[in-house]
């Protein structure tokens, strides 16, 4: 909901970094990479203790993703940088997942609960994107929902920094997965039938 509706406002930013990064001879495909490797760091920061070092490589990885698709936008997008871009979020997010739980192994349970519910969303997501013609700038059709990717990195964010809770922050995060997955269902039906 909110990359959706909130980028405008940021999008002015995103932009001159892509630009500054252009200038300097980097690649969509570069940044993607090293976007993967800050933000995959994230989950053993707080599993080693660190939750606020894991918090700032997290957004800091979620940066340079939104950069890396205005860098792809302003040359050539490469199909393989879209395939590397969905990927690798998702490890990003499965290594913060991994981080809390394993320092938490009392949420062990929970935080499968949330990674099935991703599963099946972004498993909607991408399968409407695949099978429907694009409407954006994307280089497939965006399907926004309740939980994109800031709202996700919330989520992941207040596990790592608030241990009292985090199992009813991951459980609740289980639950806004699942709203937007009958979201995007819900959506497609519309849509393809």
């Amino acid at each position: 909901m909110l990359d959706t509706h909130a980028r405008k406002y940021v999008q002015p930013v995103i932009q001159r970094s892509a630009d500054r990064l252009l200038k300097l001879g980097m690649t969509a495909n570069q940044v993607t990479v090293a976007s993967f490797i800050i933000g995959t760091t994230a989950g053993l920061f707080v599993y080693m203790g660190l939750p606020w070092a894991g918090v700032l490589v997290l957004w800091l990885s979620g940066f340079l993703d939104a950069v890396d698709g205005s860098m792809a936008r302003a040359t050539k997008p490469s199909p393989f940088g879209t395939v590397m871009d969905v990927t690798f979020d998702r490890i990003v997010e499965i290594s913060v997942i991994l981080g809390v739980a394993f320092l938490y192994p009392d949420i062990m349970w929970a935080a499968l609960l949330l990674m099935a519910s991703i599963v099946v969303s972004m498993t909607i997501f991408l399968t409407v994107g695949n099978v429907s013609e694009n409407n954006g700038v994307k280089s497939f059709r965006y399907q926004a929902g309740l939980a994109e990717r800031t709202e996700g990195f919330i989520f992941l964010t207040a596990m790592m920094i608030f241990p009292s809770a985090v199992l009813w922050i991951t459980l609740a995060f289980f639950a806004v997965e699942l709203f937007t997955a009958g979201q995007r269902f819900w959506e497609a039906k519309q849509l393809l039938s």
